[in-house]
């Protein structure tokens, strides 16, 4: 049996939009918006990059599994996935286990764009940041394509980008069954 409430994954590398878009197609689709970075933050009472140097990637990444796999309602919501949830191994399947995936794209300079001088990004607190978004993008653009439906959002109004993600969940949500559902069942 398909389920239109079903939930709606928005990943995507940093600064291509989930957060903002998310916020809006939530409101459209009557759905609640969760941030898993913010999630995991208020769960943890840490900052993620208190999280990052205090206990470490390897931590931060355990806990949003844990957040993907038990730690949110399975239905009725909009979840905009930090940046790296989607491409740790297995976590892709995960998410496709409890929902709909639609992946926010961006060009590199346009991501380069949106996130110069922000500071609240712990895998950009190096000396290049530049250069690492480069070699970030490089290696986990190959995950994302293959993460659902691709939306381009550079260079686009935010309210076409808003009706092209409700399009596509709704066109997907319709044929959605959980992994363990027979066909007919």
């Amino acid at each position: 049996m398909s389920r239109p409430d079903v939930n709606l994954y928005l990943v995507g590398f940093m600064g291509t939009g989930k957060t903002t878009v998310g916020r809006a197609v939530a409101v459209r689709l009557g759905f609640s918006f969760l941030d898993s970075d913010h999630e995991i933050e208020r769960t943890s009472g840490k900052t993620v990059a208190q999280i990052f140097a205090e206990d470490g990637e390897p931590e931060f990444r355990r806990r949003e599994r844990e957040f993907i796999a038990s730690g949110h309602p399975a239905s009725g919501r909009v979840v905009a996935c930090g940046g790296g949830l989607v491409v740790q191994p297995g976590m892709l399947e995960l998410l496709q286990a409890h929902g709909v995936v639609v992946c926010l794209h961006a060009s590199l300079d346009t991501i380069l764009s949106r996130t110069s001088g922000t500071t609240h990004r712990p895998l950009l607190a190096v000396e290049d940041p530049a250069e690492r978004i480069r070699t970030l993008y490089n290696q986990r653009e190959p995950i994302y394509r293959r993460a659902g439906t691709v939306i381009l959002t550079d260079g686009r109004p935010l309210l076409e980008v808003i009706a092209h993600v409700v399009r596509a969940y709704r066109r997907d949500a319709a044929g959605w069954r959980p992994p363990s559902a027979a066909p007919g069942s």
